[in-house]
């Protein structure tokens, strides 16, 4: 079975596109064109064909092409996982963004329940060695897409942890009141905490036996200071017994939102932080095509790649076996680039789409 794929989209007003329409036909897509033409503006239009606010995390009021500032809007033919699906997401100017599934309003959690993409920017280049939230918001897009549920869980323990740290900050006292709320956060959090274990196990064992050029990563979780990564009524514990501590620093210190991943190059031993930039690229890679085998295996078909500008940091080697996997997960991927030649290994297994800038916007060819 072939994998998820968009098989058209269109975009208005979006970013630098003012008026574009792209038909694809299930290969990879190798999009070509200089810095600045526009090319990471259709990967993001796409990642927000899933839950979250995308590649780049932009807000709603960014993404508007400028110096229109008028609403924009996102459309797009899917092939998901149980059937074809018409999805718009957009914003109107000053408004939220919304979400339309087959011409009905949905919650943004609605998309990952009919299709999955993963992608990799150069954003993400210095993941391991910059600050843990980072790695957090990694692994909980790479469970989402495993458990599209998890969302909910994050989104209702931020919520009862930021009531938590009102209390906090106001320097309330009432025991019964942080009882309330640290009961709703461990319940949530060891939901959280073991969504995360469930993902880190499929990749564990979509690394097993892979036949790939790409390094094996050992992954693991690690809370700050030995916090409890146990059941919810350890996790209680914690915030009761910490309350004057956290008092203190007004924030909770303690808990999920402070877990990081540790990723160790298994043939070398080496952790990631302490590998070359190279070596921490190509981990990173190996994580991305471990998550889309682990989703093939589990749903029967691969997730959507976005891989933006990855070509560029690989040698010819690498380059060919990255294509040779993803053809052989059948995944429909994206992947921009400069020049066309970085592509010449996916010969006619691949789309090729070319983007210009002038003085209208990115052209689309």
């Amino acid at each position: 079975m072939s994998g998820l794929a968009i098989t058209s989209l269109v975009l208005s007003h979006f970013r630098s596109h003012r008026a574009a329409r792209m038909v694809f036909d299930g290969r990879p897509v190798a999009i070509v064109g200089p810095n600045g033409a526009g090319k990471t503006n259709i990967l993001e239009a796409v990642s927000l064909l899933s839950p979250g606010r995308g590649l780049r995390r932009a807000g709603a009021e960014e993404l508007a092409r400028r110096p229109e500032g008028l609403g924009w809007r996102v459309q797009a033919e899917i092939e998901g996982l149980v059937a074809a699906h018409q999805v718009e997401t957009g914003a109107e100017t000053g408004e939220a963004r919304v979400v339309r599934i087959d011409g009905k309003v949905s919650p943004q959690l609605g998309l990952g329940r009919i299709t999955r993409v993963l992608w990799l920017v150069p954003a993400m280049d210095r993941l391991w060695i910059e600050a843990a939230e980072g790695r957090r918001r990694f692994l909980d897009r790479m469970t989402l897409s495993f458990l599209p549920d998890h969302a909910e869980a994050v989104l209702a323990y931020d919520k009862s942890m930021r009531d938590r740290n009102r209390l906090l900050k106001d320097e309330v006292s009432d025991a019964r009141w942080y009882a309330a709320l640290e009961g709703a956060m461990a319940e949530t959090g060891a939901q959280i905490m073991n969504n995360r274990s469930v993902a880190l196990a499929r990749l564990r064992a979509a690394q097993v036996g892979a036949q790939t050029e790409f390094p094996r990563a050992d992954l693991s979780l690690v809370g700050p200071e030995g916090a409890a990564e146990g059941p919810g009524d350890q996790l209680a514990l914690v915030w009761a017994e910490g309350r004057r501590r956290d008092m203190a620093a007004g924030r909770t210190l303690a808990g999920p939102h402070r877990t990081d991943l540790r990723a160790v190059y298994a043939a070398k031993g080496a952790a990631a932080e302490q590998c070359s930039t190279g070596e921490q690229k190509a981990l990173l890679i190996s994580l991305i095509l471990s998550n889309a085998r682990a989703l093939r295996q589990d749903l029967g078909r691969a997730p959507v790649l976005l891989l933006d500008e990855v070509a560029a940091h690989l040698d010819e080697a690498r380059r060919a076996a990255l294509y040779d996997e993803i053809c052989g997960l059948q995944a429909q991927a994206l992947l921009t680039g400069t020049e066309a030649s970085l592509f010449s290994a996916l010969g006619d297994r691949a789309q090729v789409m070319r983007v210009a800038d002038d003085s209208t916007g990115s052209r689309i060819a």
